[in-house]
């Protein structure tokens, strides 16, 4: 499906495409709202180093989530429409439309019936203290979707930012079978999906100049 202007069209509805836009702004109050509440709920039910053990945990959990989903179900070479057609609409159309800033964040309608199941998951096999580890999850899923995208909206020409937008602009304008992770780029060196090619030099500068 071809982008109209800078945007890929999902939808015939207005109203379901716009569901599929989030501005950076929303992002922020909504999970700056939502962690401490979360932090709130499970506040009594561990001690503090099981508490810290229990984020940790999540934390790590999620760096694994991130690079299986983006590796997967995300580049999926589906051969039925039905399920071409669904990577399309969770990740496909954001290779066609890369820089568009109102999806480079996971849109609402996704992530909080998916943060929901993740908690009620978490519930379910660890109690109380199972809302640590899905803070902890969580967490790493805001860093990671700030980091996306920071990767495609901001300059980060110095330090560990342009280590991790290198990173990400590989797979974008390198190859799309390497470099899945985002927040925790060592899991492509673990798994051997990191891309080592410094084809992307130019286009990285051309972005960072428009920018």
């Amino acid at each position: 499906m071809k982008p109209i202007g800078n945007r890929a069209h999902l939808f015939k509805s207005a109203r379901l495409e716009k569901l599929t836009l989030l501005s950076p702004r929303t992002f922020v109050t909504v999970w700056a709202l939502l962690l401490p509440t979360i932090a709130w709920v499970g506040w009594r039910d561990v001690t503090l180093w099981q508490g810290v053990g229990l984020l940790a945990a999540g934390l790590v959990a999620w760096t694994l989530f991130e690079y299986a989903m983006h590796r997967y179900p995300f580049h999926l070479e589906a051969e039925q429409p039905v399920l071409r057609r669904l990577v399309f609409l969770t990740h496909g159309n954001h290779h066609v439309s890369p820089n568009d800033r109102m999806r480079n964040l996971m849109p609402l309608l996704v992530s909080l019936p998916v943060s929901a199941l993740a908690w009620a998951t978490n519930l379910a096999l660890l109690g109380s203290s199972g809302t640590w580890l899905f803070l902890g999850w969580i967490t790493g899923y805001v860093i990671y979707d700030l980091v996306h995208y920071a990767c495609h909206q901001r300059p980060m020409r110095g330090g560990f930012g342009a280590v991790l937008k290198r990173h990400h602009m590989r797979h974008h304008h390198v190859d799309e079978r390497g470099n899945y992770a985002v927040s925790a780029i060592f899991w492509d060196r673990v798994f051997g999906s990191r891309i080592s090619s410094l084809r992307e030099l130019a286009c990285l500068t051309s972005i960072s100049e428009d920018q």
